[in-house]
């Protein structure tokens, strides 16, 4: 029989069993299940609603009973459906009948939500550390090209010069944002939704708020129907998770391109690409391409898991079990990600006469030759208009800006001068956007000190909480 069947008059149907089940995913949460297990019997103890003698049996079961799931003894079956009543079941089996004891004040509803706010407390830090690295590659690649110059593009198209250290510097405060996203949902998942029962609370006079302080939680669900039906944290977490993804998604897309014949900007070292089967001068940048498709599978799980919750009543139904395997998938498909991005991005060769040979065979010096006209005294819209001619006129003849004679550039505007040659090359026109945030090259070094404190910043705060998300391993 099972442990909850005492009202049920014959089993249930096999099929039932098999579709209800989720003891094939939910076992990834059985250390934190039993860490949980072990704080809530603790305060069961102290608030003399056992016997200190049970609690001391029931505790000794449950550290044997994870020692035997951490070492693959223990038999996890489908029939027990779920991570808590298998644990319970062994529990029974390891201590005899006062296991039954072990449930009492507690459901299923308020345990389930206890676990998984567990494992997204050791998840929101690991992810943090991994961010960090990849910011660090990043920061390390900024470092060395502080004089590298690629063409920027909007639209695709070539637009502005721009170090190629700002270029990374933009994604390491894309990531920068991510982190800050993770470290505050933290707030929002370390509260204790234990003993809020089933939906009402219990009869029992249970201290909620020892039982949140034992395991390390700000603080406890207010309110017991919030408590057993709250997936926020696991929503915030996947669209985190989703804008990470998209971040990493889009420098993937720019190490695809740069690293075709076509711009031949960047090589990708071996250890992170593949060949062909059919075609042996290949070499595929596979890793950032599955990346970047991976992305999509990240968002699945996001909008699977609104779309589960838009219709649910309060509290617990049966409908959010389908809380965890996108959240676990999200949780892993990023740690993959990330884990393999800060070597590939650290081990990347920058090929800077290239970069440097695009950009001197293009117009991206053009609206610094329309900002001479006007520091000359030329209205802008008239000097864009002029130095849409000269483009035009280069266009028609073959050339580039710089290949012009002075008499050419005097042709369109007497208000040219000798100093045009220096105004127009490639470091004269990233340096002089001298503005905060801009490319120019000391500008770009305090956006890396700027990073560098960040990251300083992020580590104490791992350091600082990483004690509380690994307290499960104290079991």
């Amino acid at each position: 029989m099972k442990l909850w069947g005492g009202r049920f008059t014959k089993p249930t149907n096999q099929l039932v069993d098999e579709y209800t089940a989720s003891i094939s995913f939910d076992k990834k949460l059985a250390q934190f299940d039993i860490q949980g297990s072990l704080a809530h019997v603790e305060m069961l103890k102290v608030c003399n609603i056992i016997s200190a003698e049970d609690a001391t049996s029931i505790t000794a079961g449950l550290k044997k009973v994870a020692a035997k799931i951490k070492n693959g003894e223990a038999v996890l079956s489908e029939e027990h459906e779920d991570i808590h009543m298998n644990v319970e079941k062994l529990l029974i089996e390891e201590v005899g009948a006062v296991g039954g004891k072990l449930h009492t004040g507690r459901s299923r509803n308020d345990q389930v939500a206890l676990d998984m706010r567990l494992y997204l407390r050791e998840a929101i830090v690991e992810l943090s550390q991994l961010l960090i690295h990849v910011q660090e590659a990043l920061y390390k690649q900024a470092q060395e090209n502080l004089e590298t110059v690629l063409p920027g593009y909007t639209h695709l198209q070539r637009a502005q010069p721009v170090l190629f250290a700002h270029h990374m510097m933009a994604y390491a405060f894309m990531f920068e944002r991510d982190l800050e996203r993770l470290q505050d949902s933290w707030k929002r998942v370390n509260k204790s939704p234990l003993g809020a029962g089933a939906l009402a609370g219990t009869t029992f006079p249970i201290d909620r708020k020892l039982v949140a302080q034992e395991l390390g939680f700000d603080g406890i669900c207010e309110n017991s129907l919030d408590a057993v039906s709250d997936r926020d944290f696991v929503v915030e977490f996947l669209s985190t998770a989703s804008m990470i993804s998209m971040h990493l998604s889009r420098l993937c897309e720019e190490l695809v391109q740069w690293s075709s014949a076509e711009f031949n900007f960047i090589e990708l070292d071996d250890a992170f690409c593949t060949g062909s089967s059919m075609m042996p001068q290949k070499k595929n940048p596979d890793v950032a391409e599955l990346v970047r498709g991976k992305t999509g599978r990240v968002y699945g799980h996001l909008v699977g898991m609104l779309t589960t919750l838009k219709g649910l009543p309060l509290a617990y139904n049966k409908d959010m079990q389908e809380d965890k395997e996108g959240m676990f998938d999200t949780v892993e498909t990023l740690k993959g990600a990330l884990a393999l991005f800060a070597p590939m991005i650290e081990s990347m060769y920058v090929k800077k006469d290239m970069m440097y040979e695009a950009v001197s065979k293009d117009f991206s010096n053009a609206t610094d030759l329309a900002d001479y006209l006007v520091g000359k005294g030329m209205p802008f819209r008239e000097s864009h208009a002029v130095v849409g001619q000269i483009v035009l006129h280069c266009i028609q003849h073959n050339k580039y800006l710089l290949d012009l004679t002075l008499e050419e550039f005097r042709s369109f505007s007497m208000l040219v001068e000798e100093d045009i040659f220096r105004v127009l090359t490639p470091e004269a026109v990233v340096n002089a956007r001298d503005v905060a945030g801009g490319t120019a090259k000391n500008r770009v070094e305090e956006q890396l000190r700027i990073i560098a404190g960040k990251l300083e910043v992020n580590k104490d705060w791992i350091q600082e909480h990483e004690g509380v998300a690994n307290l499960y391993m104290q079991v």
